[in-house]
């Protein structure tokens, strides 16, 4: 939903923050594994937290839970992703999300290293390890069941939208595809596409997968490139662009069960008029 106003209530406080995607791992006893964190409480989230997990050939993330939702989006290589023992193949940007308390066990296939961006509906997610007691079933390339609890996107089956010209998106998950509290997809931008100046009533996480941008926030300019990722408030007004070349492609995520955005006059997000609904950017 795409609405348009100059004004916001919202009571920002909160200002962007750019954390770069060679971001120093979190310890994590699993040899083989590194997992970096871009948002979460640490930077002022409230509802959702995102990152990246690259896995070595033959390495493996054991069965386990979580208090929340979690979705797995397949960035680089291809993962065997099993779900209370049904094991799934995922391709580049297939997205898999997995409801709160079902167990999984991720690991790359065919033996080549993976990287996964991971979204959780929480700014302090948990693991829990569980029992590797589950029947195994090999189910490929195929989609779960109806009645089974995970749901999955496949990138190569996901509807492409124009949201602005030369801005192609896809979402890939979202309350209407079984995803709870987050929601998010994949854009990308032609050589010198933008999206207009916006606001959002969650929180964003924008991950540059490819590619170079620049995004703007209250007059705040920053480049982005290599997994970079942009934290951006409730309410902050801000825009992306592709001033070079070649294409760039984003991961975003929300803090929201479906995508949204306000659109207001660009002034505001290049620092020429100040944003009434924010507290400025010193």
């Amino acid at each position: 939903m795409t609405t348009q106003t100059n004004k916001t209530a919202f009571p920002v406080e909160l200002r962007e923050r750019i954390v770069f995607g060679q971001c120093a791992p979190l310890p994590i006893p699993l040899r083989g594994i590194e997992l970096r964190e871009f948002v979460s409480r640490e930077c002022g989230a409230t509802a959702f937290s995102t990152g990246t997990a690259t896995f070595q050939p033959k390495s493996e993330l054991p069965y386990h839970t979580h208090h929340c939702s979690e979705v797995i989006a397949i960035l680089s290589g291809e993962a065997a992703v099993a779900v209370e023992g049904r094991t799934y193949r995922l391709a580049p940007y297939d997205c898999i999300h997995i409801p709160a308390g079902i167990a999984h066990r991720v690991a790359p296939a065919a033996g080549a290293p993976m990287v996964a961006l991971y979204a959780f509906a929480s700014a302090i997610p948990a693991r829990d390890f569980v029992n590797d007691d589950f029947r195994v079933a090999d189910c490929g390339y195929r989609q779960p069941q109806q009645t089974d609890p995970e749901y999955i996107r496949r990138f190569a089956a996901a509807e492409v939208y124009e949201l602005s010209e030369g801005a192609f998106f896809r979402d890939l998950f979202a309350a209407r595809f079984g995803a709870v509290g987050i929601c998010g997809g994949y854009g990308v931008f032609r050589p010198g596409a933008s999206l207009p100046c916006h606001f959002h009533k969650f929180d964003e996480s924008i991950t540059i997968v490819s590619g170079k941008a620049v995004c703007l926030v209250e007059g705040n300019r920053h480049e982005l490139s290599g997994f970079d990722t942009a934290f951006v408030p409730v309410g902050r007004v801000h825009r992306f662009l592709n001033h070079s070349k070649e294409d760039m492609a984003m991961i975003w995520v929300y803090a929201g069960s479906e995508p949204e955005r306000t659109i207001v006059d660009a002034s505001y997000c290049s620092g020429e008029a100040q944003w009434p609904g924010g507290t400025g950017i010193d």
